[in-house]
């Protein structure tokens, strides 16, 4: 996984001053974040969220889903009853 906070400002004349500054990233509790997953500057990842190995998280994620893909997109809603039976059965 890779966490960059780091960004720069988007008007050229700005950037070329060497002007940098950072966004906080925020992941919630219970989050399963997959390997190889890259998150962007600024993005919340909701509690119970899983991110699918290999994604790119350029925008914030609500809680209890599955996100996928370039650029990370909710795949569906995570269905924690659903989730539990299928632990039972093992």
């Amino acid at each position: 996984m890779q966490l960059y906070t780091a960004t720069h400002p988007l008007d050229p004349v700005a950037r070329t001053s060497g002007a940098e500054f950072a966004r906080p990233i925020t992941i919630g509790s219970r989050v399963w974040v997959g390997g190889g997953s890259v998150i962007l500057p600024g993005v919340t990842i909701g509690d119970d969220t899983v991110v699918g190995a290999g994604s790119v998280v350029t925008r914030s994620l609500p809680p209890g889903v599955v996100a996928v893909s370039n650029p990370c997109r909710v795949l569906r809603r995570i269905d924690r009853a659903h989730e539990e039976s299928d632990a039972r059965a093992g």
